[in-house]
C-alpha cells in the first residue's frame, strides 16, 4: 500500500507538484512562480498529503509528465486517480477529457455532447475549472466554441494553456 504524500519536481514549464494516496494521484499542481509556491499550494489544498519521496508508480507519472511537457506525445490515461469527494458529473467530465489525446483539442460543447448532455458546455467548463489533476486530466485540450481559448484556472492562466498546447503540437481550430 502506498503511503499518501506529495512532492515537487522540475519540468520544462517550471516546478510542478503531485500528490497521491493509496488510491492514486489526487492532485497535480502546475508551476507557480517558484517551487516553494507550488509546494505551498499543495500544502494549502491538501494538508493531509505530507511531503514525501515518491514511490515507483508516482516516479513513472512524474517522468511521463516531464516527457509530455518536453514535447514527447505521452498518454497519461493509465494513471489511477483518487477522485474521492469529486461529484459524479465532474468525474464523467474528467473521464471524457482523458480520452482527448495529446495534440488534439475539443470544445466544451463537444465534450458535453460526448457525455450525452448537449447544452451542458458551461457545466463542463465549470467542472474543468475545478480539475484537481491538470495534465493527467488534460483540461488544457478543451477550448471554447469558435476557436476561442476559453479559460484556464492554473497559474499563468490562458498563456499556460496555450504554451501546453504548443508543446503538444496541437492545431487550434
Amino acid at each position: 500500500m502506498t503511503t499518501p504524500g506529495h512532492t515537487v519536481f522540475d519540468t520544462p514549464l517550471g516546478a510542478c507538484g503531485v500528490g497521491w494516496t493509496e488510491l492514486g494521484v489526487r492532485t497535480v499542481q502546475l508551476p507557480d512562480h517558484d517551487a516553494s509556491r507550488t509546494a505551498a499550494r499543495l500544502r494549502r489544498w491538501y494538508p493531509d498529503l505530507p511531503a514525501a519521496a515518491p514511490p515507483p508508480d508516482i516516479v513513472r507519472v512524474i517522468d511521463d509528465i516531464r516527457a509530455l511537457l518536453s514535447g514527447t506525445p505521452t498518454d497519461l490515461a493509465y494513471v489511477p486517480l483518487d477522485l474521492t469527494g469529486v461529484a459524479e458529473f465532474e468525474q464523467r467530465v474528467y473521464a471524457a477529457a482523458r480520452r482527448v489525446p495529446p495534440g488534439d483539442t475539443v470544445t466544451y460543447g463537444e465534450l458535453a455532447d460526448r457525455l450525452g448532455d448537449p447544452g451542458a458546455a458551461r457545466a463542463v467548463g465549470r467542472a474543468l475549472g475545478r480539475n484537481p489533476v491538470p495534465i493527467v486530466v488534460p483540461c488544457h485540450r478543451v477550448l471554447a466554441a469558435g476557436g476561442r481559448t476559453g479559460g484556464f484556472s492554473a497559474p499563468g492562466g490562458v498563456s499556460t494553456k496555450m504554451r501546453m498546447l504548443a508543446i503538444e503540437g496541437a492545431t487550434l481550430f
